[in-house]
Order: structure tokens, then sequence, then C-alpha cells
């Protein structure tokens, strides 16, 4: 299959032989597990259980609210000792609403974790309910509810279904192993994604350095001729969706636009284990396979978590530390995000931990820029990083958006390339934050405002009503009152009369 190259992308060490080897272990169970209700972009999850109850594995624990939302199960069976505030998976570590189980050890599922005998049977629409039903994200990191993209095929004309096995971030090797292993739940799990969306073609891309996986995927479709498995060139962010895309049809996803716009629908590998789980065996999403990995771990795994585990007991798990770590990531080194916290548990989003050394993270002093143009040639978006990051420490972010700010990915090329360590890809981020915080704001003032006019109207409305209503009663006074003068009248004229 012929291949097409975007511009930019960086060739990093990609580290992945620490983990590669370790088949995908089981995480003993915690003693208590932390899941938050967001978990996923949109709104986060609207509780139904409560402090005390009793629930089993697989049990709603929380439902989805709206379209963007996905509802969270419980990953074991056991009793709910809290809904209260606990650390976010997130650099801020801050508060956010998180439900707390205690396992019981039984682990016993829940009598609606019903599978389906024959998945390839159910109606397109019927496999997008269940896939929503089962809080099923991209697992790839974005965490964007999967059931949405399979619905796309109603507003667009959708023709391919690529799944992303790229796995380009350096020591990430939790979609490698699962490719490896399951390779026939993969391969059904995109085929049932495949007929949810109409699409009969369907290309699996996996990145050259995964020579087992693509042997394993080849293996398992070779009677699906529609399926095609597909080498890339290893070069990052190649596992970006717009990026994979085209390099495997050569179109261009418009700015700011989706791969639907052209006609293609882009999915994570373990995402399509976890359609796969659902359908077929009932089983939501309630856990995942996870990299331990980096120079300050003792023992490197690829180990498969119970979401809500505290990633402490990865760590113990692994043997602990070799040296005091100099930083903890979760996701990738490029672009994943430091944590502050093991006390943070694992979320459905949580593909890899990190734990580097000093001589991995080589933290450097950051120097002025000298205009070089690094960050320029590497930038797979076509944006000018230097002249963005000038304009951000200016303090103009409305300028930086007309420079292309919104367009970039956050790959960390231009960071990595930058020959004065400038932390380039910081600024966009911080920018972003920011645009979006004042967005918030503006919608909040004119929420209020709109609030407000709406009450002044509701209170001059009865107003009003009470001025009218007033206005009849004095009427109505006026004419009883003319009425009684009218009949006494009458009735002295009849006395007058009778006297006479």
């Amino acid at each position: 299959m012929k291949l097409f190259r975007f511009s930019g992308g960086v060739h990093p060490d990609d580290r992945k032989t620490l983990s590669a080897a370790q088949p995908i272990e089981n995480l003993p169970m915690p003693a208590l597990l932390h899941i938050p209700l967001q978990q996923h972009i949109g709104a986060p999850a609207e509780p139904l259980v409560r402090r005390g109850e009793l629930v089993r594995k697989g049990q709603l624990l929380a439902r989805s609210q709206g379209m963007i939302s996905a509802p969270v199960h419980a990953p074991t069976s056991g009793r709910i000792m809290g809904i209260g505030g606990y650390p976010a998976h997130h650099p801020s570590g801050l508060l956010v609403r998180t439900i707390t189980l205690r396992p019981d050890d039984f682990d016993e599922w829940h009598d609606d974790c019903e599978g389906v005998a024959d998945p390839f049977a159910l109606e397109p629409a019927e496999i997008a309910r269940r896939v929503a039903a089962s809080g099923i994200v991209g697992m790839g990191g974005a965490t964007f509810p999967s059931a949405v993209k399979l619905n796309l095929h109603k507003r667009y004309r959708l023709d391919t279904l690529v799944i992303n096995g790229a796995e380009c971030e350096p020591y990430l090797t939790c979609d490698d192993r699962l490719m490896r292993e399951r390779p026939a739940d993969v391969r059904d799990g995109v085929l049932l994604m495949a007929r949810a969306l109409g699409v009969t073609r369907i290309l699996f891309a996996i990145e050259n350095n995964k020579p087992e996986a693509q042997s394993a995927l080849r293996e398992a479709v070779k009677n699906h001729p529609d399926f095609q498995v597909v080498g890339l060139p290893m070069r990052y962010p190649m596992g970006s969706e717009k990026h994979l895309v085209q390099t495997l049809i050569g179109k261009e996803t418009p700015a700011r636009g989706l791969t639907a716009d052209i006609g293609v629908v882009v999915h994570n590998v373990a995402t399509a284990a976890a359609v796969n789980d659902a359908l077929r065996h009932g089983r939501p999403l309630i856990s995942r396979v996870v990299t331990v990995s980096g120079g300050a771990i003792r023992q490197p795994r690829n180990l498969h978590v119970p979401i809500g585990t505290p990633l402490e007991q990865l760590i113990d798990y692994c043997g602990g530390f070799n040296d005091e770590p100099a930083r903890l990531i979760s996701g990738g080194p490029m672009m994943g995000q430091p944590i502050s916290s093991l006390r943070v548990p694992v979320v459905k989003g949580s593909n890899g931990l990190l734990v580097l050394s000093d001589e991995e993270v080589l933290a450097r002093a950051e120097m002025p820029c000298i205009r070089c143009a690094s960050c320029v040639s590497v930038c797979p978006c076509g944006l000018v990083p230097l002249s963005m990051a000038a304009i951000i420490r200016a303090g103009n972010l409305d300028a930086s958006v007309n420079q292309g700010l919104l367009d970039c990915i956050g790959c960390g090329s231009c960071s990595y390339t930058c020959p004065s360590h400038i932390p380039l890809v910081q600024y966009f981020n911080y920018a972003k934050g920011e645009l979006v915080a004042r967005q918030r704001a503006q919608h909040k003032q004119g929420e209020t405002k709109r609030l407000i006019e709406a009450r002044n109207a509701r209170m001059e409305a009865i107003k009003q009503a009470k001025r009218e209503a007033m206005e009849k009663r004095k009427l109505e006074a006026a004419a009883k009152k003319a009425t009684e003068a009218g009949t006494a009248t009458a009735r002295e004229a009849v006395a007058a009369e009778a006297e006479a």
C-alpha cells in the first residue's frame, strides 16, 4: 500500500525495549478503589449509589449526563465507602468527585452483565447503544465517548475505519502487547465497529517497530479481504489522528475539522478490545492495560489494572524505585502529563505510568531563542512555534490564535528539538487553557446577564399583571357602584309614584 508523508515530525529514542518483552500481568486487587465520575471528555457521570451500599462487579455506579458523557461501573464487588473529593489524575491534583469502593474479594459479576452469543447479528444502532451503556471511551488518551464516533455515519458519508496501532510515544507498549496477546479480540472489536459505522474498508495501522503485533494481526485477519494491516514508518507523531489519516490516504483533515469530514473514523486498539468485551461478554469498561516503565522503576511491566487503582499499587507491584525518580508522568514523555502524587487513581485514559531518572529527564536551563527555526521544521501542523511563543509571552493570546494556536496538537516536537530548551509546548498549553477559562468567564457573564434580564422581565410582567388586575377591580367596583346607584334611584322613583 502506498503511504504519504506529512511535514515535520521527530525521531526520539523509543525506549520500548524496557517493557515490550513483558507480557500483560493481572495486578492484584487493591484494598480501596477510587473511581472518579469524570474520566472522559464531556459532562461527569451522575452517581446512582449511596455510602454503605453493596455493589457487584460491572454494576452501574453513575449514569451518563447528556450525549457527550460516559457512565461508570464497579470494577469489582464490594461496599461503597463514600462519594466525595479525591485528588484528580491531573497535574493540578485538585479534588474531583469520586466514588470510593472497598472490594469484598468475591469479585462477583452483576446479573445485568450478559453478552451476546452473536454480536454481529446486532443492528448498528444497537451496537452503538451497548457501547455507550458500557462506558467505553477512546483509550489512547483522548477519552472521547466512543459511541458518539460510532454514530457519525448519521451526519457524514463514511467509507473507511482506521485503527490506530501506531503507539508512537516512547516507552509505551500496552497496545503492542494487547495486539500480540489478543489479536482475535481486537479484530472482532474492529469488525463490530465497522458494522456500526456502515463501512467495509478497514486500515489497521501499526508502526514497523512492532513486527510481532503486525504478524499477529495479519494472521487474525487473513480471511477478511477488506481488512488491511499497514506497516507505518517510525516517526513521531504518527499516532496523531489527523496525521495518521494523511499518511494512509493522502488527504488532509480540514483545519479544526474532523477526519469524518473526509470520510474516515479513527479508533484505538484498546478501544476495539473493549468493544469486543462489552458486546460478546457483557463486560463494561472497568479495567485497562497500563505500561509501567522508565529508568527509575525496578521492573518495567505491562499490567492489567482495575479502574480506580492508586498508582502507588502499580509501583509496588513493579518492585518500587531503583533511585528517587526525577519525574512521574501519566502517559508518554511527549504528550503525557506530570503527576505530583502516586495516590491518584488509574482512569480509563491511563495508558502509561513513567518513572523517569535524572539521566532521562536531562533538565537543562532555558536560554534565549536564537531563531534557528528548528521548531518550525519539525512542527507537523505547519506552524511557527517561536512566533507563537513570543506572542504568548507578550500576553497577546488573541493574536496567538491568529497564528494557529488552536491548530496545535500539543505533540511536543518543538520542545524536543529546541536547542535553547524552551518549553514551547507548555506555553501553548497554558495559552489554550487561559483562552478556555476566558471563554467560560464570558459565557458565565453572558448567562448571568441573560438570567438577570429574564428575571427583570418576569418581575415587570408580574407588576403589569398586578396593575391590570387592580384597574380591573376598580372598574368592576365603579360599575357595581353605578349599578347600585341606579337601583336606588329607581326605587325612589317607584316610591314617589306610589305616594302620589
